[in-house]
């Protein structure tokens, strides 16, 4: 037998973190670009009680699972306090993150380093695509409530959670 099941070899993990309230394509591009690399990839949503987000974390929870079922080997989970302790609880060795610009590497830099302090996780860094650069959630959010257009930067089924949202409020 070959692969991770034989014996000897170990499962690669990687986990991908954040609130993804909403999940956006530059997210989406992470995660497809993890779950090449790895063979279980864990999307960690993270549950902040002090920040109501547009989407409940189960909303969240589902949508991750539509857009990221092509996949196979995407597991989707909630998570609040460390993200080491996520990690240390599934065997996770690794934290896969993207970064947009240097002002992301400046904070992000500074947790790899705590995380890795704490528990030797390592984090790996994967330059955003250009297409995404700009991206972030809270921006599709605010777009989108003015009524601009979003439908190129979010999946079609966040989309339509999106504006049915929105429609409500």
């Amino acid at each position: 037998m070959t692969g991770p099941e034989s014996e000897g070899s170990q499962v690669r993990r990687a986990v991908c973190p954040g609130s993804f309230d909403p999940i956006t394509n530059g997210h989406l591009d992470i995660i497809a670009r993890a779950s090449r690399l790895y063979d279980e990839v864990y999307v960690a949503v993270m549950i902040n009680q002090s920040k109501k987000g547009l989407f409940e974390i189960e909303e969240r929870i589902d949508l991750i699972r539509q857009v990221t079922a092509e996949y196979g080997n995407v597991r989707v989970e909630s998570f609040h306090g460390l993200l080491v302790d996520f990690c240390k609880q599934r065997d996770i060795p690794a934290i896969v993150k993207g970064l947009r610009a240097v002002s992301d590497f400046d904070y992000e830099l500074q947790m790899a380093q705590m995380n890795n302090g704490l528990t030797g996780v390592e984090t790996l860094f994967v330059p955003t695509n250009p297409t995404y650069s700009f991206l972030s959630s809270s921006l599709v959010k605010e777009v989108a409530a003015w009524g601009g257009d979003v439908s190129h930067l979010v999946p079609p089924q966040v989309l339509d959670a999106l504006t049915r949202r929105l429609r409500k409020d």
